[in-house]
């Protein structure tokens, strides 16, 4: 009950006020709005003035495979099976024996079935009413998914041959410019990133989840294509981070978002996220069309 009830007097506190309760609560210190510093600081500070109507259609995770579309090739676009206003709505006999649903709005919607003679369709079609329902920018004040148009999207099943699901290459862009890459694994076994440069050297980094230095995860086949690919997609943003995943020879774009983990993951050892916060240039508030004022 308590927790509900900070819920709803959360939804109306202002923004600001909001990321700044919340950020004290998570990160136990204060966040300083008027020279931000570290990167999970500079990312609060984006989520209240870099406010770029596109930014909506690319956090869209149906709009934006087509803006991926006409930056990097359709051909690198998941197929997309189906599209559904409304959890009852979906035709599960229609579908392949594998394949993914997830939300277009919000994050930790996906449901991936990897054989549907085992899949519990009530038990899915209740998860996916109930993120349909909710407003994922009111958790975390991301404003790009304020006004995303929630619908549920079927994909098809990728793998990349790992035995605990497919890896997923994130990386982080400044001004458009990849600079380091975060590889997430074993998300059904023990979920474990390790961190790596554009060159591929493991970082002595950990970020949220663990890192394994022994775990020795090969460059993807056609990293120097990926690069480019996340360069261009992010192109125009101050930061933006572009999720890809790696087939053998293919690959297929994820997603973008601005704010990874809502501005809100520790860095181990600390002194990263200073680090990338010296990354992040941020722009001159009242200096452009692109600051929220």
């Amino acid at each position: 009950m308590k927790t509900n009830i900070k819920r709803v007097i959360g939804l109306f506190l202002p923004d600001k006020l909001y990321l700044s309760l919340r950020y004290k609560s998570v990160m136990h210190k204060k966040l300083n709005w008027k020279n931000p510093r570290t990167f999970n600081e500079k990312i609060q500070w984006l989520k209240l003035y870099e406010r770029k109507p596109v930014y909506t259609i690319m956090v869209d995770k149906y709009e934006a495979k087509k803006y991926a579309a006409g930056r990097i090739g359709e051909e690198h676009i998941i197929p997309t099976l189906g599209v559904w206003n409304y959890a009852d709505e979906i035709d599960f006999d229609a579908l392949p024996d594998q394949f993914v649903l997830k939300c277009t709005h919000d994050s930790a919607s996906v449901v991936i079935c990897e054989d549907k003679k085992d899949l519990d369709r009530s038990a899915v079609t209740k998860k996916l009413k109930r993120c349909l329902e909710r407003n994922y920018y009111h958790a975390g004040r991301e404003w790009p998914y304020k006004n995303v148009r929630p619908r549920i999207i079927a994909e098809e099943y990728m793998h990349d041959g790992s035995e605990n699901g497919l890896k997923d290459y994130k990386f982080f862009c400044f001004n458009g410019e990849p600079k380091l890459i975060q590889v997430d694994y074993d998300r059904f076994s023990g979920h474990k990133r390790n961190m790596y440069d554009t060159e591929w050297n493991y970082l002595e980094m950990m970020l949220e989840y663990p890192t394994d230095p022994k775990r020795n995860i090969p460059a993807p086949e056609r990293l120097g294509d990926m690069l480019c690919m996340a360069g261009k997609l992010s192109g125009g943003t101050v930061f933006a981070r572009v999720d890809l995943y790696s087939t053998g020879s293919q690959i297929y774009f994820g997603e973008i978002t601005f704010y990874p983990g809502c501005g809100l993951e520790k860095f181990v050892p600390e002194l990263w996220d200073m680090e990338l916060g010296d990354w992040v240039k941020l722009p001159t508030r009242g200096g452009g069309n692109s600051v929220h004022k």
